[in-house]
């Protein structure tokens, strides 16, 4: 797998039917191993092991309906009161980020609501705030830690 923008860390692999499979601490299986779920799961523990947050409140592939369509975000944090909190897009290190990656993120958080949207491919990561009361989506410099997203709130 292709090196990437994030600290490396101890995974776990195995391989299970002929296919390469990830051990992902969230679901607490292990998944087979494409370039997105390697930046997935490179992301998770950055986001725990680096920014502070808790995989507790982590979920992987959640569901969502918008408009009678079941929609699944890679990645989404809640809050101490489990309400959605980040919501984050993986894409493979080979896949350009364009806007309808972030149309797809805008898309998710109509229903969800969170304050923070995140885009990565594991190489290049955007950070947004969400502001509600305007309807205003605006970039960050970087990906805030819990403790500074807290503050922001």
């Amino acid at each position: 797998m292709d090196s990437l923008n994030l600290p490396a860390y101890e995974y776990r692999l195995d391989k299970r039917d002929g296919k390469l499979v990830i051990f992902d601490p969230i679901r607490k299986k292990f998944v087979v191993l494409t370039p997105e779920e390697w930046v997935r799961q490179h992301f998770i523990h950055f986001l725990a092991s680096n920014l502070g947050y808790s995989m507790s409140r982590m979920s992987v592939e959640t569901g969502n309906k918008y408009n009678q369509l079941q929609k699944r975000s890679d990645i989404l944090l809640y809050d101490e009161f489990m309400k959605p909190l980040v919501i984050i897009e993986c894409k493979a290190p080979s896949v350009k980020i364009t806007q309808n990656a972030f149309d797809q993120i805008a898309v998710y958080n109509k229903t969800l609501k969170a304050k923070l949207l995140i885009v990565t491919n594991g190489m290049t990561h955007y950070a947004c705030w969400f502001d509600e009361e305007e309807q205003k989506v605006s970039f960050l410099e970087k990906i805030p830690s819990l403790q500074e997203l807290k503050a922001m709130i």
